[in-house]
């Protein structure tokens, strides 16, 4: 088993909060890897590279200078917190993820920084691809309506103007590839335990989630 908890569900159902604010209470280090794939659609967008132009992409992921320093994402030297949260790489991100050769680049990657140390992972393969031997599981979801309106007081808070029609329809769009995509497509990981975050607080998915942990750790 590794000293770690896999958060796994679909976009927008609040995995990155609530990774980040679980690895704050528990002391642990969080490990965004939708950050990972959102940084790879964004190098290739900025290079004009599409997922066709084979000689392109494998030079392009051969030279990725991706970095995590705390909260915070960086292409070589540059700041690109913000930059992969726009409306742009969200939109792209989905096929970029599905594609193997992005997968397996970002996914050993990740493998190699999970061996060590006490980690929070979110994402959507976490449980069932990435991390199989995980102490802990948890599958989070919540309602269409509950996971839109989220996604939405979140751009309005970056300046970005949008529609709860238009999050709606992103988000449809983006489950449907992520379930169906036939690289590591988002399913709950047959021993994950399923915590709807719908009417719940963030403090109180985080303190449901650490009892889930303990229960699961003997109550350590």
């Amino acid at each position: 088993m590794l000293n770690l908890i896999a958060l796994d569900g679909p976009s927008g159902v609040g995995k990155s909060t609530t990774a980040k604010r679980l690895a704050d209470a528990l002391e642990w280090d969080y490990m965004d890897t939708g950050a990972m794939y959102r940084a790879v659609t964004l190098a290739f967008q900025r290079a004009g590279i599409t997922l066709e132009d084979s000689d392109k992409v494998c030079r392009l992921l051969s030279s990725l200078d991706y970095e995590q320093k705390g909260t915070s994402y960086y292409l070589g030297d540059e700041n690109i917190s913000e930059a992969i949260r726009s409306p742009e790489v969200t939109k792209g991100v989905s096929a970029i993820s599905a594609d193997p050769r992005v997968r397996e680049i970002l996914v050993n990657l990740q493998r190699k920084l999970g061996q060590r140390g006490n980690w929070i992972v979110d994402g959507r393969d976490i449980g069932t691809v990435v991390f199989p031997q995980a102490v802990c599981k948890i599958f989070l979801v919540a309602s269409p309506q509950a996971r839109a309106q989220r996604r939405l007081l979140e751009l309005q808070a970056k300046g970005i103007s949008t529609t709860i029609g238009e999050v709606l329809a992103d988000q449809e769009r983006r489950d449907h590839l992520d379930s169906t995509r036939e690289e590591s497509p988002l399913r709950k990981a047959d021993d994950a335990i399923e915590l709807d975050s719908s009417n719940l607080g963030q403090e109180e998915v985080v303190a449901k989630i650490i009892q889930l942990f303990k229960q699961k750790n003997g109550g350590k």
